[in-house]
């Protein structure tokens, strides 16, 4: 009898450590599953974050509500309304007048001077863009509107006409030249911001500072030159830092005051 009773309680105490193995199992479970939900939603965020950034940098001149020709989150000018149309407006020059050649020159910034090339080979209606631009000095005092600063996300904008980050719906033209497959785009690049059709390019473009990724999704930005000396100039203004805009305090106006002196192409 006494080991019958010997007998339950150990029965008794063996379904009690198995019942409360079972519940702390379960409870284990459960914590795992809720921090599993927590790190996707925090990783959703994240991501949400890094494409808003990169859509919000390369827009084109804005004559609509979605339109700038500057880079957007990734560069962005806003597009006119008439951007969907695959021509270019009158006053643009043909591509066959940098067909082959590349220019060089200076791009001079708050009166620090980098040095230039575009590349007519590579993307000659954009060449010839930029050349009668330069020609015509239409940079001199216009400026530099934005600047971002991520990890895989730095650049300085410029060339606005009214210094807005909108584009001009009277100068528009494409096509997209020279976008990296990859999306990457390295240091000392210079790109064209555009809107969001592939025609919406104006006279905005971009320097890149670091190794930039950008969506390439709707075909990208023209990569059209890159900086051959000097870009410790821009790394000099986004050490200024930036006055935090709609995208957050990685993107916005630079806080150094920026200003094109000249952009002279040989």
């Amino acid at each position: 009898m006494a080991n019958s009773k010997k007998d339950a309680r150990e029965a008794k105490t063996r379904i009690a450590r198995m019942a409360a193995n079972r519940q702390m199992h379960q409870e284990q479970l459960a914590h795992r599953k809720r921090d599993n939900i927590v790190a996707i939603a925090a990783m959703a965020v994240a991501l949400a974050v890094a494409v808003v950034l990169a859509l919000t940098v390369f827009a084109g001149p804005k004559n609509d509500a979605a339109a700038t020709d500057a880079p957007s989150a990734a560069p962005s000018a806003s597009p006119t309304a008439s951007a969907a149309v695959e021509t270019n407006s009158p006053t643009v020059p043909k591509a066959a007048t940098a067909q082959g050649k590349t220019f060089s020159g200076s791009l001079v910034l708050n009166g620090q001077p980098m040095g230039v090339e575009f590349d007519g080979a590579k993307a000659p209606q954009a060449t010839a863009v930029f050349k009668s631009l330069a020609d015509s000095k239409f940079f001199a005092g216009k400026n530099c509107h934005r600047l971002t600063d991520s990890t895989d996300f730095a650049l300085l904008q410029c060339g606005s006409l009214k210094g807005d980050g909108n584009g001009d719906p009277s100068y528009q033209w494409g096509p997209v030249e020279n976008s990296p497959t990859s999306g990457v785009y390295p240091a000392g690049s210079i790109a064209v911001a555009r809107g969001s059709s592939t025609y919406s390019n104006g006279t905005q473009f971009f320097i890149t500072y670091r190794d930039t990724t950008l969506p390439q999704t709707a075909g990208g930005y023209t990569l059209v030159g890159k900086v051959t000396s000097g870009l410790d100039v821009v790394t000099k203004i986004a050490a200024g830092g930036i006055t935090p805009g709609a995208a957050g305090a990685a993107d916005g106006a630079p806080k150094t005051k920026v200003t094109i002196d000249s952009l002279t192409l040989k």
